[in-house]
């Protein structure tokens, strides 16, 4: 499998679990202390890096650091979306639409030369 193949895969997952760490308590720990929610995050972070390094470090082997980093951001957006929406429930903005018409302009810009 291609190096930004496993990065792309690795990234996503990741994502998945920095996303829940992130946000998924103001939903399952609102009536929680803040520690808890905190604790909470912290274990599902670690399961986000355990991913989030190898997957780096097999990107780094085949893209600059700048690509790396858009690549990083897309995908976040891309978690992120669905799951403001479908866990979250969140409406779908046009906020989301141009935030990504946005990072398709940094791809654009940092991949244009590769």
């Amino acid at each position: 499998m291609p190096a930004i193949v496993k990065t792309i895969l690795l990234l996503t997952i990741s994502n998945v679990f920095m996303t829940f760490a992130w946000y998924a308590h103001l939903k399952n720990l609102s009536n929680k202390p803040w520690i808890v929610a905190a604790l909470a995050s912290w274990g599902i972070a670690l399961f986000e890096y355990l991913f989030q390094v190898p997957a780096n470090r097999i990107g780094y082997t085949a893209l600059p650091l700048g690509q790396l980093k858009v690549l990083q951001e897309v995908i976040t957006l891309s978690v992120f979306v669905p799951f403001a929406i479908f866990y979250m429930h969140q409406p779908l903005k046009q906020d989301f639409v141009w935030a990504g018409l946005c990072l398709l302009g940094a791809v654009y810009f940092m991949f244009r030369n590769a």
